[in-house]
């Protein structure tokens, strides 16, 4: 039982303090200071997010996506045969990606995100050494081949060319981070949410997509997160089919994702997005709490094959907001691993627990879920 981070981590400081970031890139920009000197200030943020995830007692670190524009991005600039065009909206956020656009068929060259992750790891253990504790294990997050498929332009590629050259690269650049010794690689397939009842061509190409992106890759611990809605209508198939060791799901935009984790096989892990990443107000530990021990209750799957998570990535809130909720949830996995049902019924109430999961939808039927009309959103 423990606690993670969906992957983005906000960028900005603290209250009261210099936006250091922001400072730098305008001072690269200006010529002031070189690409080096730019990534050293990066250096520093990573270190900081990394500290503060380490201090709520987080125990599968990322380092924040603090180097990144977006995720999209991000992964785009590193293959060949992409260009990177204008602002769109992601999903219904009020934040915006640039949108890649692929000129050719995109090719993976070089590793795109292997020395980030070596850096972070390096930074957890030095941060470990400090406290006198074992370095915490980092994973590396990486958007999946459907969704940026979905969300490029695919221009004169074609959309179905376009993901399954996607899935390649992206294959070579998962076996890539797994040589490094990556410990847990995080597949973001939030495109999935998007896949109707009715959709069979979608979901067959997202099933062709992953499975090319995960070929050969049976030993390693790849997991699929699913956020901004629920994947439901993408159907158990798609996800349970393929060698993801574990599962990272969307619990309050997409209650529905409780009938995935149902049907999840025994023996898969479940991370449970139960932190609301898009909203500052605190987080209720007892439906946190419960949250875990239903996950570990379905197929006697067991706590140690669980875990709790921001409900996405919370580069959405205000640092000091962000940072609050990491450390209650650090807190609520703490309690959450209690097991010993007198001490767990002084953690948990009954009543608040029904009340507050209620409201989220997690007992309703999907047709009568709070939102479950807004869902139906118009798709990239």
């Amino acid at each position: 039982m423990f606690a993670t981070l969906v992957g983005a981590y906000p960028r900005t400081p603290l209250p009261g303090e210099p936006f250091r970031l922001r400072a730098a890139h305008a001072r690269l920009e200006r010529g002031e200071i070189d690409d080096a000197a730019f990534r050293e200030t990066q250096d520093e943020l990573v270190r900081e997010v990394m500290a503060e995830q380490m201090d709520a007692g987080l125990e599968l670190l990322t380092d924040g996506q603090v180097r990144w524009e977006d995720q999209q991005t991000a992964v785009a600039r590193g293959l060949a045969g992409f260009e990177i065009t204008g602002l769109l909206r992601y999903f219904d956020t009020n934040t915006y990606f640039r949108q890649p656009r692929a000129a050719e068929e995109p090719r993976w060259e070089r590793p795109v995100t292997v020395d980030d992750w070596r850096f972070a790891q390096e930074t957890a253990a030095l941060l470990a050494a400090e406290r006198g504790t074992a370095a915490p294990p980092v994973k590396q997050c990486l958007v999946g081949p459907y969704t940026l498929g979905r969300l490029s332009d695919a221009g004169t590629v074609g959309r179905e060319r376009l993901t399954l050259a996607l899935a390649e690269a992206v294959n070579a650049e998962l076996r890539a981070l797994h040589a490094a010794g990556t410990p847990v690689i995080q597949l973001d397939e939030n495109a999935l949410t998007l896949i109707g009842a009715e959709d069979d061509a979608e979901r067959a190409l997202a099933a062709e997509a992953l499975r090319r992106a995960t070929a050969g890759l049976d030993d390693a611990h790849l997991c699929l997160s699913v956020t901004m809605g629920d994947a439901v209508a993408a159907g158990p198939a798609l996800l349970f089919d393929l060698p993801f060791r574990s599962y990272l799901f969307d619990l309050i935009a997409g209650p529905g994702n409780w009938e995935l984790i149902a049907q999840a096989p025994r023996e898969r892990g479940i991370v449970c997005g139960v932190a609301d990443a898009r909203n500052t107000r605190p987080d209720d530990e007892p439906v946190m709490i419960w949250a875990a021990h239903y996950a570990a209750s379905t197929g006697s799957r067991g706590l140690e094959r669980v875990a709790l998570a921001p409900s996405t990535s919370l580069e959405y809130l205000p640092r000091d907001r962000a940072r609050a909720k990491v450390r209650a949830l650090g807190e609520a996995a703490r309690k959450a691993a209690i097991t010993d049902p007198e001490e767990l019924a002084k953690v948990i109430d009954p009543r608040a627990v029904d009340a507050r999961s209620a409201a989220l939808g997690f007992y309703q039927p999907p047709s009568e879920r709070p939102g479950a009309a807004a869902r139906r959103r118009s798709r990239p």
